[in-house]
């Protein structure tokens, strides 16, 4: 069976009312697993380049997109029903540290074109939908927290020159993709650029409307706060009007510090709730030592308890780590999604809800 956009979401809404679905597993460490050299960075085309372009994943949809595509595939074989693109600096921004600020839209547009191909090939063999989210980053500047430590009122990028970057990215992404996925949120005012972006881009007929908006924030230590200080429901509270398909949490933490914060996100939450941890927290080395096992008892208590509507994993999770979670998730509910009672509710640092 083939599957355009349309009837692919459509069936995948129909799977998510009766099980959890599946997100893929992280890019990064299978990237790390494959230790490519500055020359596998560069490849032909840029081997002049001046710059050192070691640890700039996204380019290796230019340069290694093979490799990406068979992570993509293992990611799909091991459960996923959604796959993320390999696009999390793609944009004019974050790719500014090396100097291919104008190569951002083509390092985007691989990303998710090579996703898609993965994607509609496994597709064409199992006959179930494999879907591709568009991964937005958060990029490498904040728009909340000054970079000065002596000005506090100082930022190096603007609003609109994020809103901007982000607009790109997305254009660039859209033919192939099924959703926009806007990620390890650590400051919500960049989140909403990216949601401005979004938005902005549907009003002017740019980007079809029909491709929904997923948005993952992340609890950065146990004080329970994304890095700009919100809470959770605070979290929620600022961007609920962009009326997600799902919204939830990675990165930062792993699954047994991140609970609390998903079952607050599960109560406040008015729409599918998402949620993908580390394997763990990094060890003394910056790895990752939690094994699929671990990992999946996790998610298998917060599947069983009806917490999560889509799982997957985030730093030091691999293809094994998402086969364990996928196990693990099948063997639960999805959540019910609540409806909440009519109220004003804003958000500063803290949530605040006036009822009537």
């Amino acid at each position: 069976m083939s599957f355009d956009r349309k009837s692919r979401l459509e069936a995948l809404e129909a799977e998510s009312k009766k099980r959890i679905l599946v997100l893929d597993g992280a890019m990064g460490t299978m990237i790390q697993r494959l230790k490519p050299s500055e020359e596998d960075y560069r490849g032909a085309r840029f081997a002049d380049w001046g710059k050192a372009l070691k640890g700039n994943n996204d380019l290796l949809n230019l340069t290694k997109p093979d490799a990406i595509a068979d992570i993509h595939r293992a990611y799909f074989e091991a459960g996923a029903d959604i796959a993320e693109t390999n696009t999390f600096s793609a944009t004019t921004i974050a790719q500014a540290d090396y100097e291919m600020e104008e190569l951002a839209a083509e390092i985007a547009r691989e990303g998710a074109r090579i996703a898609r191909e993965a994607a509609d090939a496994v597709e064409a063999e199992t006959g179930t939908p494999r879907a591709v989210a568009g991964a937005i980053g958060p990029t490498n500047k904040t728009l909340s927290i000054s970079p000065s430590v002596e000005d506090p009122g100082y930022r190096d990028v603007t609003f609109d020159a994020v809103r901007e970057a982000y607009a790109g990215q997305t254009l660039a992404m859209a033919e192939f993709v099924d959703f926009i996925l806007i990620e390890t949120i650590f400051d919500t005012l960049n989140a909403k650029a990216a949601i401005k972006a979004v938005l902005d881009l549907r009003n002017e007929g740019k980007l079809d409307p029909a491709i929904p908006l997923m948005l993952s924030g992340t609890i950065t230590d146990a004080s329970g706060r994304t890095l700009s200080g919100q809470t959770t429901e605070a979290f929620w509270n600022s961007v609920r009007h962009a009326r997600p398909w799902a919204v939830g949490l990675n990165c930062a933490l792993g699954a047994k510090q991140l609970r609390p914060y998903v079952a607050e996100m599960s109560r406040v939450a008015n729409t599918r709730v998402l949620a993908y941890p580390n394997a763990g927290l990094p060890n003394a080395f910056g790895e990752y030592d939690e094994t699929p096992e671990e990992t999946a008892a996790y998610i298998a208590d917060w599947s069983k308890t009806g917490l999560v509507n889509i799982v997957g994993g985030c730093c030091g999770t691999t293809p094994d780590h998402i086969a364990a979670i996928a196990k693990a998730a099948f063997a639960g509910k999805p959540r019910a999604l609540p409806e909440r009672p009519r109220a004003m509710r804003l958000s500063g640092l803290e949530p605040f809800e006036l009822a009537s």
